[in-house]
C-alpha cells in the first residue's frame, strides 16, 4: 500500500533532519575531541645552562597530565549521549511539525480533488476558485482546472441544446409525413398502386423514426443522470416487460422471469429504457419457439436468449452503434442496431457494467451489474 504525499514528505523532511543532525553531531565530536586534547596538555620550561658568557637558554617541554586521556574520553561520550538524546526529541518534533506544514501546503490540493471528485454534468458549475493565495504553483492549477471546467460547461451546453433543437427539427417532418401517408391510406379514391406505395413509404417512415429516437437517446444516455435515487431493480424491470408487445409474432418465443427484490441506484427512467432494450433485443433476434430467461438477484440483470450462434469474437461488436451479427448493416427491418448500445451508455453513465457471452446452444447472455444505493 502506497503511502500518501502528505506521508512521503513528512518521512523525507524527517530523514533531512537526522541525516543533517548526525553530520552535525559527528563534526561537533571532532572538534570537541580536538579542543580537549589541546586544553589538558600541560606546557613546561626548563632552562638549560649553555656555559662561557652566553645567558643560559629556555627549553619548551610537554607535560603529560596523568588520566588526561581517560578523562577526556569521559567527557566525549557524555556529550554524545546528550547530544543524540536532544537530537532524538528534536527530531520527534520536527517530523511532528513537517506533517502539520506538508498538510497545510497540500490543503489546497485536497480542495482541488474534493471538488474534481463531485463534480458531474449536472454542477459543472461548481469552481474551486482559490482566494487569497499566491500565485504559486497550486494557485496556476486550482486556476486552470477552473478554465478547464468553464470550457466544458460550454461544451455540454451546446450538446444539450443541439439534442433539443434536432428533437424537434427531425421529428417535425417525419411525423408531417407519416399523417400525410395515413391520409392517403384512408382517401377512399385512392388507387390501389398509390396505397401500396403509401404503405411502404410509412414503413420507411417509421424505420427512420425509430433510428432518430434511437439516435437521440444514445446520446442523451451517454450524459450523467441528472435524476438517481434508490430503486427496486425488479420493478423496474416488470414496469419495462409491461411495455413490450408479445403479441403473436411470427417466431412466438415464450419469456421466463426469475425477479428477486434487489436495490440499486439510478434514474429509474433510464434504467427502464435499458431493460427494454435488452429484452426486445433477447426477443428480436431469437428463433421460432425461442426462450428468454430474465432474472435479477444480488447479481445483478441477466437476460439471456435462445437464437443463432454467436461468434465469441463479435459479441463485443455488438455494442458498437449500428452493428449486427456478422457486421450486418443492411437489414434495417430488424431495427437500427443502437439497442446494446444505448444499454451500455445507460449502464456506463451509472457508473455500472455491462457484459456479455455467446452461449454455446446459440444466442446471448447479457449480465448488468448497477451501483448499490450510497446512504
Amino acid at each position: 500500500m502506497r503511502l500518501g504525499l502528505r506521508m512521503r514528505l513528512t518521512l523525507l523532511y524527517g530523514a533531512l533532519f537526522f541525516v543533517a543532525g548526525s553530520m552535525l553531531v559527528w563534526f561537533t565530536y571532532l572538534l570537541t575531541a580536538k579542543a580537549l586534547n589541546q586544553q589538558f596538555t600541560v606546557v613546561g620550561r626548563k632552562v638549560i645552562s649553555t656555559g662561557g658568557d652566553l645567558p643560559p637558554q629556555e627549553a619548551i617541554t610537554r607535560i603529560d597530565i596523568p588520566d588526561v586521556g581517560q578523562r577526556a574520553a569521559s567527557v566525549l561520550d557524555e556529550m554524545l549521549r546528550s547530544s543524540l538524546l536532544i537530537m532524538a526529541l528534536v527530531g520527534i518534533v520536527a517530523i511532528v511539525v513537517g506533517y502539520l506544514i506538508a498538510d497545510r501546503a497540500l490543503r489546497p490540493l485536497d480542495r482541488v480533488t474534493e471538488t474534481a471528485q463531485r463534480l458531474s454534468e449536472s454542477n459543472l458549475h461548481e469552481r474551486i476558485a482559490l482566494r487569497g493565495r499566491p500565485q504559486d504553483e497550486i494557485k496556476r492549477l486550482a486556476d486552470t482546472f477552473d478554465a478547464m471546467l468553464d470550457r466544458l460547461h460550454k461544451v455540454f451546453d451546446v450538446q444539450r441544446r443541439f439534442i433539443a433543437n434536432a428533437s424537434h427539427e427531425l421529428r417535425t417532418p417525419l411525423a408531417i409525413n407519416r399523417t400525410v401517408l395515413e391520409v392517403s391510406l384512408e382517401e377512399p379514391e385512392s388507387s390501389p398502386d398509390l396505397k401500396a406505395l403509401a404503405r411502404t413509404l410509412l414503413g420507411t417512415n417509421a424505420r427512420h423514426e425509430r433510428l432518430i429516437e434511437g439516435l437521440l437517446l444514445l446520446a442523451q444516455s451517454e450524459q450523467e443522470p441528472t435524476s438517481r435515487k434508490p430503486l427496486e431493480l425488479d420493478q423496474v424491470v416488470r414496469a419495462a416487460l409491461d411495455q413490450l408487445d408479445l403479441q403473436p409474432r411470427k417466431r412466438p418465443v415464450t419469456i421466463h422471469r426469475d425477479l428477486s427484490p434487489v436495490t440499486v441506484e439510478g434514474d429509474p427512467l433510464f434504467l427502464e429504457r435499458a431493460v427494454f432494450n435488452l429484452v426486445e433485443n433477447a426477443i428480436k433476434y431469437n428463433v421460432r419457439d425461442g426462450q428468454v430467461w430474465i432474472s435479477c438477484g444480488e447479481n445483478g440483470l441477466v437476460v439471456e436468449n435462445t437464437g443463432q450462434p454467436v461468434p465469441p469474437y463479435e459479441v463485443e461488436d455488438l455494442f458498437e452503434p449500428f452493428r449486427r451479427l456478422q457486421g450486418d448493416r443492411v437489414r434495417s427491418a430488424l431495427g437500427a442496431g443502437l439497442g446494446l448500445s444505448i444499454v451500455r451508455a445507460i449502464v456506463d453513465a451509472h457508473g455500472g457494467t455491462v457484459t456479455a457471452a455467446a452461449r454455446p446452444e446459440g444466442g446471448l447472455r447479457v449480465t448488468v451489474g448497477l451501483p448499490s444505493p450510497s446512504y
